[in-house]
């Protein structure tokens, strides 16, 4: 069943539109999240100690498959909805992620086995995701009147960031009960009925015609190219030999080299073929090239500091303050609500008010807001107030719910009707990588001050409570990889990192010293803020330039739209 654009964008079916797409969203974005608290009882459940030399590679995938999948999708699905329409494969994308969530849930082997079956059924729910994310903003295009799709747009983007965060709270309920299976099967009833919802409520408006032929070899330099870099990025924070990352590791080198060859490729091919993936033309919008230039920037900003926050949190914090390590998780996520807070606060209102004032403003200042935040963090000892701490994140929540909204609107209201789809891919592709960019960057950082300062205070620390030189050594060269991944893993790190048999022969007193709450992470504590400091700066940098191009984006009045055209089609500019 088609609609026409009129009946599309009446009073209810915007409404349905809405609701639904924001359901989608909210059960990805949560599913993405939801695995960084509850990696413990599943390792628990599968029998696999992720600490293990060997272990490392598999726990990054079991805890990045999912987004990897996505992003490497994103733009290919977003082409193939153009094409077969959104709504159809918006549809499959709930059907394909409730799924994956079912084979994650019913993972039968233990061991190595069990976990390369979880990372494949991860891989499984990404692609689902991938179909919610590439449509979901094109849905609501469509829907919406250009005058309201800031609101619309907003509160989607609020149930994406939103979900992340909640997710950290509801794994770590959801591990509390100790089964790892309703990690995954507590998404089965929301895509039941989000499938059937969107099978009964949304359809397909009438599309201009588009070619159905696919560009098959801009899919593949495209797929090749993301995945490509994300595995680098992925392998690159993996100790190698005896360095402390894999930065010189020949495979990464590859992956990476491979990876920006492809994307150079694929500019070459998106430029000759008759019907390319992507129409690189669409960068000659302004509101569509610095709105993704921007997006890109927050999401560099922010993706790899919300693990570095949870690290700071459950390795360091929450110890410090008597909370055990084995509640860690979800007390961390707990404490990153004020975060969320601060962008339910400013997202549907930036949205709202982005509609009748225009875009630019809001966009503008929410990166600088931001920059703010991350500056103040900066400020914080390793040691805080917790009342600070929170105050911090509540301006930086605020701050990307004030440039989320206005920014989304930039980007679809430019994209002419008929590539919505492929358009509304980018915009999240650009969101992703950025993302996944940003915690190769933002571990690289604070694994580079671990291995420079870690070792000398480990060494110190642990001679001074008597223990064995060789025993000594031993811990202080393991990779600060290993530490980092304890604290997030919520287990005890020098509980785990040093030998069962000295720990049964040593006093009681240092036992209980050294595996005590405050012992570690006043060791661990100087070193990981000497990297936090420079990536919190770093954060602060790339939200301003991010502010900057909002700011160079033109202003638009959401009203009196005329169309603008592009390669003979036409866009919704509104200009001022």
């Amino acid at each position: 069943m088609t609609l026409n654009l009129a009946q599309t964008r009446g009073a209810r079916y915007k409404w349905v539109a809405l609701s639904n797409t924001t359901l989608g969203v909210l059960m990805a974005s949560l599913n993405a999240s939801i695995l960084i608290i509850s990696l413990p009882v599943i390792f628990t459940g599968l029998k696999v100690n992720p600490l293990a030399s060997n272990q490392t590679g598999l726990l990054l995938w079991v805890l990045l498959g999912f987004n990897v999948a996505t992003t490497v999708f994103l733009v290919t699905f977003g082409r193939l909805s153009d094409i077969f329409g959104r709504v159809k494969l918006y549809n499959l994308g709930f059907l394909v992620f409730t799924f994956g969530s079912i084979l994650c849930s019913i993972t039968w082997s233990k061991g190595t086995a069990g976990e390369v079956e979880l990372i494949i059924f991860r891989l499984v729910q990404g692609v689902g995701g991938a179909f919610l994310f590439a449509n979901s903003a094109a849905i609501l295009t469509d829907a919406f009147p250009a005058n309201q799709r800031g609101l619309a747009l907003g509160l989607n983007q609020i149930s994406a960031v939103g979900g992340g965060v909640i997710g950290l709270v509801v794994g770590g309920l959801l591990a509390a009960t100790g089964d790892w299976r309703w990690i995954f099967l507590v998404n089965v009833p929301i895509g039941i009925i989000g499938t059937i919802w969107a099978y009964i409520g949304l359809h397909e408006i009438d599309r201009e015609h588009t070619s159905p032929k696919l560009d098959m070899l801009g899919n593949l330099t495209l797929g090749l190219g993301v995945l490509g870099l994300m595995i680098g990025l992925t392998y690159g924070i993996m100790p190698y030999g005896h360095h402390a990352m894999g930065w010189s590791n020949p495979f990464v080198i590859t992956s990476l080299i491979v990876g920006v060859l492809m994307l150079i490729a694929f500019i070459v091919v998106e430029n000759v073929v008759s019907e390319p993936l992507f129409h690189m033309d669409l960068f000659l919008i302004p509101a569509f090239a610095l709105g993704n230039f921007a997006n890109f920037l927050s999401a560099l900003a922010r993706g790899g500091l919300q693990f570095m926050l949870i690290i700071w949190l459950q390795g360091i914090w929450l110890p410090l303050h008597g909370v055990s390590f084995a509640n860690t998780p979800l007390q961390a996520g707990i404490d990153t609500l004020p975060q969320m807070v601060g962008f339910l606060a400013a997202g549907p209102l930036s949205g709202w008010l982005s509609d009748r004032f225009g875009a630019r403003a809001f966009a503008t200042v929410g990166m600088a807001l931001s920059a703010i935040g991350f500056y103040l963090l900066n400020t914080l000892p390793v040691d805080f107030h917790y009342p600070l701490f929170a105050v911090y994140l509540v301006i930086v929540g605020m701050g990307m719910g004030l440039f989320s909204s206005p920014n989304s609107a930039e980007i679809m209201n430019s994209i002419p009707v008929k590539y919505r789809g492929v358009g509304s891919g980018m915009r999240a592709t650009f969101m992703n990588a950025g993302q996944m960019m940003s915690m190769g960057v933002f571990f690289s950082i604070v694994i580079a001050g671990l291995a420079s300062r870690l070792p000398h205070a480990v060494t110190v620390g642990l001679t001074a409570q008597g223990l064995p030189v060789k025993v000594v050594h031993g811990v202080a060269s393991l990779p600060p990889t290993a530490s980092l991944f304890a604290a997030l893993l919520g287990y005890n790190p020098l509980a785990s990192m040093l030998p069962k048999q000295l720990l049964a022969v040593l006093p009681k007193h240092t036992v209980a010293t050294v595996t005590g709450h405050s012992f570690f992470p006043s060791l661990i504590g100087p070193s990981f803020m000497h990297g936090l400091s420079l990536a919190f700066m770093i954060s602060v940098g790339l939200s301003l330039a991010a502010a900057l191009a909002s700011f160079l984006i033109r202003n638009k009045a959401a009203v009196d739209a005329v169309p603008v055209v592009v390669n003979n089609d036409v866009a919704e500019e509104i200009p001022s």
